[in-house]
Order: structure tokens, then C-alpha cells, then sequence
């Protein structure tokens, strides 16, 4: 490989410099880099957006305006590990925000239909825990949550 790590490319449908723009606004150590645009040789508007060079939160991601043919489901999501409730609550917010869709345990939709999980970064110790119960607890703890509170998580695996 003549790179470290990958980059991901993203389909959408003539929206990708403006989704590039939306994720270097929400996250930090982020930037927006080349543009590359259709050419008479097609098969896009000659001039429109192809793709979309941009870093979000460090990593490397072409958006590439590909077409309706292929859209966002959940079976590939990106995971954002947040450190206290203050971090999960404004990704909740930002990524909602305008057409995105909260769902179960964490995990939303956002306005172009990319799926995220905010998660508490604690919450893979809670449950990789040896301890069955405290597992137990924080597990069902969060399966009723939408948005994740990281209080009742707390709560929930110290038996309180």
C-alpha cells in the first residue's frame, strides 16, 4: 500500500461537496482538500461536482457524487467515542439535525443517510466486563436507550 490507513468513499447523489462541508463543520481536525469535477467525457454534468476530497476528525474520505443508484443503510456505520454526556449530546444534535433520524441504542441516521453511533467510550469496558451481572446491566441499560445518557450507563453498571 502506498498509504497509510484507507480512505472511504461515500456515494451520494449530487449532494457530496455539500455533505463534505457538513462533516468538516461538525468535527474538529477537519478540512476540506481537492474538488474534481465531470468533463465533457461524462458521465455526469459537464462542470458539476465528481468528487470531494476532505478530512473529518482525521480521517481521509472522498465524497463522490455517483448517482441514485446506490444508497446509506446501516450495515456500515461510523462510531464516534465521546468521553462525557457533553460530547454525546452535541453529536446527537449536529447529526439529527435538518432531516437526520435518531434510532436505538445510540445509533442515528444523518441528513444524507450515513448511520453513526455516538457512543459513551466507556461502555466497551462495561461490556467486556468479567463480571456477568454488571455486564447484564449496563447492556440492558442501553438497549432502551435512543440517545445514550451516560449517567443512567454509569448507574447501571455499578448497581444503583
Amino acid at each position: 500500500m502506498t498509504t497509510d490507513g484507507f480512505v472511504t468513499c461515500l456515494w451520494f447523489d449530487g449532494r457530496a461537496e455539500e455533505a463534505a462541508e457538513f462533516y468538516v463543520s461538525v468535527f474538529k481536525n477537519s478540512s476540506v482538500g481537492r474538488v474534481s469535477r465531470y468533463t465533457e467525457a461524462g458521465p455526469g454534468e459537464t462542470g458539476s461536482v465528481l468528487t470531494v476530497e476532505f478530512t473529518a476528525n482525521g480521517q481521509r474520505f472522498i465524497a463522490l457524487n455517483g448517482g441514485p443508484q446506490f444508497t446509506f443503510n446501516e450495515a456500515v456505520s461510523f462510531q464516534i467515542l465521546c468521553a462525557d454526556q457533553e460530547e454525546i449530546d452535541y453529536y446527537w444534535t449536529k447529526l439529527t439535525e435538518n432531516g437526520g433520524e435518531p434510532g436505538p441504542c445510540g445509533w442515528l441516521k444523518d441528513r444524507y443517510g450515513v448511520s453513526w453511533q455516538v457512543v459513551y467510550d466507556r461502555l466497551s469496558e462495561m461490556i467486556h466486563d468479567p463480571d456477568r451481572e454488571k455486564v447484564d446491566r449496563a447492556t440492558k441499560a442501553m438497549m432502551a436507550m435512543g440517545k445514550l445518557d451516560v449517567a443512567a450507563l454509569d448507574r447501571a453498571y455499578a448497581g444503583e
